[in-house]
């Protein structure tokens, strides 16, 4: 995975205002010497969102939520860091460099992809304005939108549908007056350029003639390839003509476009997404738009039928339910039934929409007819991952033989073997053992049986050292612990850093909590003399969690009028948590030493005395002045 050098990362939260950045998202008001209006994590009415603009950070006293710039871009919208700081540096103007042999891009190669990523804007922006435009062909597309597809206009204009005529050359030439690189040119799978050929408007030969242009967009919005639609102004000498069924033709695959990581109308449908909002996958593109339409606003589409592993992943990042609608043929039921696994082993919940008695349904004409209505319906109607999948390997369990019920479970349980989960690879079988009419017990064992070995016993994991297994009744991040307290000390008042990684042991530190694990990894760079300052911490940060409790504490400065009295107090707690627990082991084993004649009272006698004179001994700080 690309890694964004941390100089980078710091030039980026130096450079931009985060009121900038989250005025985007929330409406802000002046409050002091802060910002604050209304969390857009959570439902409220009365603002508990506050902005500290001299640290660049957030914090929401109502649902908890903190953290910087890069933090707020990728909890609202639901990107990763790589990606946030990406969107952070396009809208901003800042470019964004890699570590060397990290897998990033080369400057070449960022420089070619957004190149490339402008490129598709223009054009998108040429192809709708040919279709809104008095041309011949703009007029013929309207018409076929409007009268063979039956779509209104405006949803053309929010989707920016355009076109393209038969004898095309104003794309290449416009693109050639904005002087974009020949490489550009030669890779955005827009034209058809003979190689080593000079690049000029007759050489560039369009990809796309007399078609009906489909924008496809990123899941952060970004034109990065077309579908095509092939109508009656298609040439016969289109080398797609006719080859295929729908007759559609995607761009191909690009520096910027990879078809499998991308679903058609991600973009929009990932903001609708939520609690009884699951999406609803279809098969096409104008499916999915016909559901935005009828005002189902989470419906998307995978590049042709075939769900990849990248795809669900994607899905997974924004919500853990889908609902597949795709064409009640044979080809789309084969398609539903390859994505199955994948979903499962993916972790996403699935289910299946239709109608009963099995009617002939294709999406786009039934909302056409019916609307949202017809949605309530098909949800009515809904059958989960297990009963589809069985009824697809046995439609008929009453009247199938003994060998069909062998071969349908071998097939339903290659599905659930998919399921990463324990448990739901236990009830997976057991409603499959329902609809197959089997027996539970007996699907059980042959499942096992399948897979080499009987029943599965939980594996034994150790804990990372990254992440510590928390104890019973851990407090998380650990409030109310003196690593809490030591940790909000090293971050505001810096000059006890080094003091305290001198006084504190190790051992003393409980890290099995985040503040515990933080204080221990800080104290590390005081002790080294590699402390990078409170504002550069992205190098010392290695999780979420760790980013969102330090925003969380450098918010606002605490009240504490006497910071070394503070850290003394919480290094005698951890002296006590630590030794007291062994000197009544010690007292334990004293007692008891005469009816244990392998216990040595002496060398008992010894650690006692050592240990209370440790607990006696005064705590100092050798604080610079």
């Amino acid at each position: 995975m690309p890694v964004i050098k941390l100089t980078c990362v710091r030039d980026l939260k130096l450079r931009v205002s985060i009121a900038d950045v989250v005025s985007r998202v929330v409406t802000l008001k002046r409050a002091g010497s802060s910002l604050k209006g209304l969390c857009p994590f959570h439902s409220e009415k009365t603002p508990s969102f506050h902005v500290n603009l001299d640290r660049g950070s957030f914090k929401c006293f109502g649902c908890g939520k903190s953290g910087d710039i890069i933090e707020f871009v990728r909890e609202t919208e639901q990107l990763s860091f790589t990606e946030a700081v990406e969107a952070l540096g396009k809208r901003f103007g800042i470019p964004i460099e890699y570590e060397e042999g990290s897998g990033g891009p080369t400057a070449e190669e960022r420089s070619l992809r957004q190149e490339i990523f402008d490129l598709h804007e223009q054009a998108a922006d040429y192809f709708r304005d040919v279709f809104r435009g008095p041309s011949p062909a703009g007029e013929f597309m309207r018409g076929y939108w409007t009268d063979q597809r039956r779509f209104p206009l405006e949803l053309a204009e929010e989707f920016r549908i355009g076109a393209v005529a038969a004898n095309d050359t104003g794309l290449a030439a416009r693109l050639l007056q904005k002087r974009y690189s020949g490489e550009a040119l030669r890779q955005c799978g827009l034209f058809f350029v003979r190689e080593g050929s000079d690049l000029s408007a007759a050489a560039m030969r369009p990809r796309f003639r007399g078609r009906l242009m489909i924008p496809i967009r990123d899941h952060q919005g970004r034109v990065v390839a077309f579908t095509a639609r092939q109508t009656s102004l298609t040439p016969p000498d289109d080398p797609e003509r006719g080859r295929h069924e729908p007759k559609y033709v995607n761009s191909p695959e690009t520096p910027i476009f990879v078809k499998g990581q991308i679903l058609f109308n991600l973009d929009r449908a990932r903001t609708g997404v939520g609690e009884g909002k699951p999406f609803v996958i279809v098969e096409g593109q104008l499916d999915a738009m016909r559901c935005w339409q009828v005002g189902l606003k989470t419906a998307i589409a995978p590049q042709g039928t075939a769900m990849t592993d990248g795809q669900i992943s994607l899905l997974r990042r924004y919500h853990p339910q889908i609902e597949c609608f795709f064409d009640s043929d044979s080809a789309g039921q084969k398609a539903a039934l390859r994505m199955l696994p994948m979903a499962l082993k993916g972790g996403l919940e699935v289910r299946f929409l239709g109608l009963p008695d099995a009617q002939k349904v294709d999406p786009d004409l039934l909302f056409l007819e019916r609307g949202l209505a017809a949605y309530e319906e098909l949800r009515r109607n809904s059958a989960s991952a297990m009963a589809f999948a069985c009824r697809a390997a046995l439609p008929s369990p009453e009247g199938a033989t003994p060998e069909q019920k062998t071969r349908a479970a071998q097939a339903v349980l290659e599905i659930v073997a998919a399921a990463e989960s324990e448990v739901a690879r236990s009830e997976f079988i057991a409603e499959a053992a329902g609809h197959l009419r089997l027996s539970a017990s007996a699907l059980q064992r042959d499942f096992e049986r399948s897979r080499g070995r009987g029943p599965r016993a939980p594996e034994r994991r150790e804990p990372s050292p990254a992440q510590p297994a928390a104890p019973a009744g851990s407090l998380g991040p650990g409030q109310g612990t003196p690593e809490y307290d030591l940790l909000l000390l090293c971050l505001h008042y810096e000059h006890l850093g080094a003091p305290l990684s001198r006084a504190l042991p190790h051992e003393w530190i409980d890290s099995r909590h985040i503040a515990g694990l933080l204080l221990d990894r800080f104290l590390g760079a005081f002790e080294h003399g590699a402390w990078p300052g409170r504002d550069q911490l992205d190098e010392l940060l290695e999780r979420s969690e760790e980013k969102a409790l330090v925003a969380s504490l450098l918010f606002d400065a605490p009240r504490v009028e006497d910071p070394l009295k503070v850290a003394l107090e919480g290094l005698g707690r951890m002296r006590a948590r630590s030794v007291e627990p062994r000197l009544r082991q010690i007292e334990l084993a004293i007692a008891n030493a005469s009816a244990d004649s392998n216990a040595d009272p002496i060398s008992l006698y010894k650690e006692r005395s050592e240990l209370q004179r440790l607990l006696r001994q005064p705590l100092v700080l050798a604080v610079a002045d």
